[in-house]
């Protein structure tokens, strides 16, 4: 892969989240991918189906990427993250680690700083 295919996938990773085009975002990631946030851990295209349906209901979640890094098959970002929690809306910064496969993505590490979890 390209950098600019990496960049491009995330891009569209970015865009699908930000319009909660749960479909869109689902294509972007292979079967077998696995998304790390905090302590949660989530594997395969099931399960994390389920995990951004819930963000998106729930929190309304927005992303804008301050910085992207793409190198042969993985990409690190630098986001800034909106999002309403219990009513209230929140900013935080967050940074991604992504590692892609046929230009989807197969692993992701996210940390959001002070604490990954939201409550």
């Amino acid at each position: 892969m390209t950098d600019s295919t990496v960049a491009a996938a995330i891009g569209e990773h970015i865009r699908a989240f930000n319009h909660r085009d749960l479909a869109a975002l689902m294509d972007g990631f292979t079967e077998d991918a696995v998304w790390i946030t905090g302590t949660t851990v989530v594997r395969g295209r099931t399960a994390l189906t389920e995990l951004f349906a819930d963000a998106m209901a729930g929190l309304l979640p927005r992303l804008t990427v301050q910085n992207l890094l793409a190198d042969a098959d993985r990409a690190a970002c630098q986001l800034v993250e909106t999002m309403t929690v219990a009513g209230e809306e929140r900013t935080c910064s967050v940074a991604g680690f992504y590692r892609l496969r046929d230009g989807r993505i197969t692993a992701a590490k996210i940390y959001r700083e002070g604490s990954a979890d939201v409550v």
